[in-house]
């Protein structure tokens, strides 16, 4: 299945596994370190209605708020940090309803957008790339990125709470590449 076929079939686990998964990967650019979601990925392992997700999420905003001005900058760098505050910003206070599938698939095309910019990856369908399956023709980055997001539906979809774990594991990885690329965008750059 497409990006967008399993976005559009998830359920409220997995659209807030995804969009969080999506904004975890992203936490480099906010000055965030790597435990700056954890606490929101520990309310996923209950129903919506089982955690604090709402109070969760806005500790978790005021921390990467206040941890902003140490996040690395210039050029595409901004444009990147500016598209995962938004991602931030645009996440519901609820863990469920029509918001959710809608935060959950802003934060699959910003990410790739993210990854587009700091790849250099030149003007892929960001769009098309999301709606087919295969992921001939773009960037090493981007490709991957795409997978990513992939193998965190897919591992929700089948594991529910279970597979969490893997999720998280799957984007932690995805962290350490994007960092390793804002690092390298920004030598570049700089």
């Amino acid at each position: 299945m497409s990006l967008e076929e399993l976005i559009a079939q998830a359920d409220e686990r997995g659209l807030a596994a995804s969009g969080v998964a999506c904004l975890d990967r992203c936490v480099p650019l906010l000055g965030g370190d790597d435990e700056a979601l954890r606490p929101l990925w520990g309310t996923l392992a209950g129903g919506p209605a089982d955690g604090d997700w709402g109070d969760v999420l806005r500790q978790t905003r005021e921390k990467l708020d206040a941890a902003a001005g140490e996040a690395a900058g210039g050029g595409c760098a901004d444009e990147a940090a500016e598209l995962a505050r938004g991602m931030l910003a645009a996440a519901p206070a609820d863990r469920s309803g029509p918001a959710l599938r809608v935060w959950a698939d802003g934060c699959s095309a910003h990410a790739l957008r993210i990854h587009q910019l700091l790849d250099g990856a030149g003007d892929a369908d960001l769009t098309a790339a999301r709606r087919e399956v295969r992921t001939d023709g773009l960037s090493p980055l981007l490709a991957a990125e795409l997978r990513r997001q992939t193998a965190v539906l897919e591992l929700v979809a089948a594991h529910g709470a279970a597979g969490l774990r893997s999720a998280l594991e799957v984007s932690t990885e995805g962290r350490r590449v994007l960092r390793a690329a804002v690092s390298r965008r920004s030598r570049r750059d700089g």
